[in-house]
């Protein structure tokens, strides 16, 4: 299914429209009333508000009548960050940009629902999965919680992301993890202040405490965590005192960080080894320690029998030689693998980077590479396709 110059360039601008317009997770209302504008537009039944500004849209094939159906998904929700590209369609809204290409992902979709309307000679059922919140808030769990397979029964799901850390042409494919579980941790130590001259041996210094716990806590993966067992724990933000203040010892520090991992085993225990660490150190210095781990996303698993449908459709679409070789999980975590723990299915990286697009995601230089737009949808099309063909 050949992408025309003019659907290519009307899906560009459209891409472009929702990159000025960025909204945060949840509160992505405009950015829903542009997609059920494009849906209305087009003539096809969906469901708004699943799981809060999702939308959920379905197709039927007109090549007799079939129980097999498929999944597609993409993103809607953008990230919290100023945005420094200097393009003409940079983010209007302060404080907020599309740096993930989640505005791409969704115009992907949304061009792949044109492209299996006009060529609607497939058996099933495709439902078009537009999520909203991906970016940590939970808006996989809400759309589950919202019922989604169970109102929209789908026997496989398929998600894809650019991914600036391959080249144009490439997709990374592994069955399995592909990746990361990831937690939030919050750390607080509650001490006892005082003079930092007169007298410290009074005092139960928490950032003294803090300096220690990060030491010992970056110990926990090397070892604690089987060597052949990806993992990583990472505390990344520390807050105490004032800077103002040179002699005060506070009462309070604050930590953050995250803990990430590709099996349940080693996620666990992270878990429970930090959770040790803080009773210890707490023991020790006579403190307080309070640990919060909010897990907020799962390890991202392919099922098998999904992945090679996802690598015969890209060999077919795309050539052998596409599917990079020796490819690695990734550390970064994605809330498809809610919907993927509920349903067997595959994500895809699709490679993003060339001469003009070398910023990574989650940078305020990135801005989606409109030249995947094709890719995306040839792949998204030529899995429902598969997906469909092979359950009947």
């Amino acid at each position: 299914m050949q992408l025309s110059s003019d659907n290519l360039r009307r899906l560009v601008e459209f891409r472009r429209e929702l990159h000025s317009w960025p909204e945060l997770g949840f509160a992505e209302h405009e950015t829903s009333k542009k997609v059920r504008a494009q849906l209305d537009a087009l003539g096809v039944d969906y469901t708004g508000e699943v799981g809060g500004t999702g939308i959920v849209a379905k197709l039927v094939g007109n090549a007799g009548r079939s129980t097999a159906s498929v999944g597609l998904r993409a993103d809607l929700d953008a990230l919290p960050l100023q945005e420094h590209t200097g393009v003409e369609h940079a983010s209007r809204n302060s404080g907020c940009m599309h740096a993930c290409g989640h505005d791409g992902h969704t115009t992907m979709l949304l061009g792949a629902i044109e492209q299996l309307q006009a060529n609607n000679d497939f058996a099933g059922t495709v439902y078009f999965v537009f999520q909203p919140a991906e970016e940590g808030v939970g808006g996989a769990r809400a759309m589950l919680d919202d019922g989604l397979f169970r109102r929209f029964p789908m026997r496989e799901i398929y998600g894809l992301h650019n991914w600036p850390a391959l080249p144009l042409g490439q997709f990374g494919l592994i069955p399995g993890p592909i990746m990361a579980s990831g937690d939030r941790i919050d750390i607080t130590i509650h001490g006892k202040g005082g003079h930092g001259g007169l007298n410290p041996h009074g005092c139960i210094d928490p950032i003294r405490i803090a300096a220690d716990l990060i030491q010992r806590a970056h110990t926990i993966v090397s070892r604690e965590i089987d060597p052949l067992s990806p993992a990583v724990l990472s505390i990344c933000a520390i807050e105490s005192g004032d800077l103002n203040g040179f002699n005060v010892i506070p009462n309070t520090a604050r930590l953050c960080g995250t803990l990430r991992a590709l099996d349940n085993v080693s996620a666990e225990r992270l878990r429970v080894s930090l959770g040790k660490l803080c009773e210890s150190l707490e023991e020790y210095y006579g403190a307080r320690i309070e640990l919060a781990i909010d897990t907020r996303f799962l390890a991202t698993v392919n099922d098998p029998e999904a992945t090679e449908t996802a690598r015969r459709v890209i060999e077919q679409a795309f050539g052998a030689d596409a599917l990079a070789r020796d490819y690695k999980p990734s550390m970064g975590s994605e809330d498809f693998a809610f919907m993927l723990a509920e349903c067997p299915g595959a994500y895809i990286h699709v490679g993003a980077a060339d001469d003009e697009h070398t910023h990574g995601l989650h940078s305020q230089q990135y801005d989606f590479n409109d030249r995947i737009i094709p890719h995306g949808i040839e792949l998204l099309t030529g899995l429902a396709r598969a997906s469909l063909e092979k359950q009947d």
